[in-house]
């Protein structure tokens, strides 16, 4: 299937695919993806409707508007206006409603800035200037080289405006892969949040966190990092619960999107991804710790020159869950591990330590997944031997070799295909009426060399 035919493919999905209930024959392990596809994620908090149309400046009417360049900010991309921003902001936060204005056709040279809650009222922070970091790690300030832009403690906030957030991250790179790097943007400890049409590029490491945060909704944003710059994740979202991402086009040198523990209520739609190393759950457990990440939907995505397309990563020793996520309407191109579940997952430069505990993976449900893979193995299952992966359902998967026929690998699996599924999952593990992690463990005690195929990634 040549690239033009994925990318008509992709534009009908957007145009024409409902998001539709899962067929009700599937087993009882799948009753929850059945009835709650779509997932109850809360709109209480919010005013006004996820589709409104952005802020513009005949909005301002009623509303205290607060432009940085009154407070001193120079906008040359030379002078350092750091404490102009940190002046507007003060003002901006203590009144009932108002706008924080970055104007259009400036660039501003800002430092680490942590933007502290709660406010007074509504607060709109519109941004459509550019905002650039320090590009020599050696001006940061040692006291605080893990953020550079945060905001933390906000209700009701907006982001919105066609601006640029540059972390210039290229002399970061060159550093150390993870030690004292800053990431771009932060929002944290905040509920009820809006963030549109912005583009997010060049991240020191991570270029958009979402951390310990409820009700916050990403619509229309771009976010770039060349695909090889180290750990420069898209958006990652952490303890987070009612998170939706819309209409977003990721292209960094890691994960286009990574979910990690404490996560739950996640809706992903329209989503591009490429360059990077897909949208995936994790890393989870690592140094024995708990992981619990569930309640997640990707419906309608496009995943292009990616090393994963959709990825769940668990360390060996762990323990918590993975439950209840579905994967819909995904359409991938050259793409090294287009599905992957991987309960071995050791980003280490030492070889990991064999475990028994590990975390519980779910009632996760891929449908309608199409596209072309550069490895033999299209569909990896790679599961713990003591806690296998259960309810795990295939329909409708058509994935093709770039360079001759696919397989699916699985270990320590059980599931389901139905319908079309290219390659076959025939190696899927039917549940028998017996507990499947007590069946497991008794299979598990009877040896063999099974595990020496398991597979490990890193990336």
């Amino acid at each position: 299937m040549d690239k033009l035919t994925f990318i008509v493919l992709f534009i009908i999905s957007l145009l024409l695919a409902p998001i539709e209930s899962l067929d009700r024959d599937f087993p009882d392990g799948l009753d929850f993806l059945a009835e709650h596809v779509d997932l109850d994620v809360q709109d209480h908090l919010w005013d006004d409707d996820f589709e409104s149309e952005p802020l513009d400046y005949s909005s301002y009417v009623g509303k205290i508007l607060v432009n940085v360049d009154s407070f001193g900010a120079v906008g040359d991309g030379l002078t350092d206006d750091t404490q102009a921003f940190v002046n507007a902001w003060g003002v901006a936060c203590s009144a009932s409603n108002s706008v924080l204005l970055v104007p259009e056709n400036r660039i501003y040279l800002v430092s680490a800035i942590r933007f502290k809650g709660p406010c007074a009222g509504k607060l709109t922070i519109q941004i459509d200037g550019k905002i650039v970091a320090p590009d020599d790690p050696k001006a940061w300030d040692p006291k605080n080289p893990r953020t550079w832009l945060g905001f933390y403690n906000l209700s009701k906030a907006s982001f919105e405006g066609l601006g640029v957030i540059d972390g210039s991250g290229s002399k970061w790179w060159a550093n150390s892969c993870k030690r004292n790097k800053s990431n771009a943007l932060t929002i944290e400890s905040s509920s009820a949040v809006k963030v549109k049409g912005l583009t997010i590029q060049n991240g020191q490491q991570m270029n958009f966190i979402i951390s310990k945060s409820d009700s916050v909704r990403v619509s229309d944003v771009l976010v770039s990092a060349p695909g090889d710059s180290p750990n420069t994740d898209g958006i990652h979202i952490s303890a987070s619960t009612n998170v939706i991402l819309r209409n977003c086009k990721i292209g960094t040198g890691d994960d286009c999107v990574s979910i990690v523990s404490g996560s739950s209520g996640i809706k992903m739609k329209n989503i591009y991804c490429g360059p990077g190393h897909g949208i995936s759950i994790g890393s989870l457990g690592k140094d024995n710790s708990t992981g619990i990440v569930e309640n997640v939907v990707l419906e309608t995505a496009f995943i292009q020159n990616a090393t994963n397309g959709l990825r769940i990563k668990t360390w060996q020793g762990g323990n918590g869950h993975v439950t209840n996520v579905k994967y819909q309407n995904v359409v991938m191109e050259e793409v090294s591990n287009p599905i992957i579940i991987d309960q071995f997952y050791c980003d280490s430069p030492k070889s990991c330590k064999n475990q028994t505990s590990a975390l519980e993976i779910s009632n996760i449900v891929y449908r309608d997944i199409t596209g072309t893979s550069t490895t033999k193995r299209a569909i990896t299952f790679s599961c713990s031997d003591t806690v296998p992966c259960t309810g795990i359902l295939l329909k409708d998967i058509d994935l093709q070799g770039t360079n001759g026929s696919v397989e699916t690998y699985c270990h320590s699996v059980y599931g389901y295909e139905r319908g079309l599924v290219q390659p076959s999952a025939d190696c899927l593990l039917p549940p028998n009426g017996k507990d499947t992690v007590s069946l497991q463990r008794d299979e598990a005690n009877d040896g063999g060399d099974e595990g020496s195929h398991i597979i490990h990634t890193e990336l």
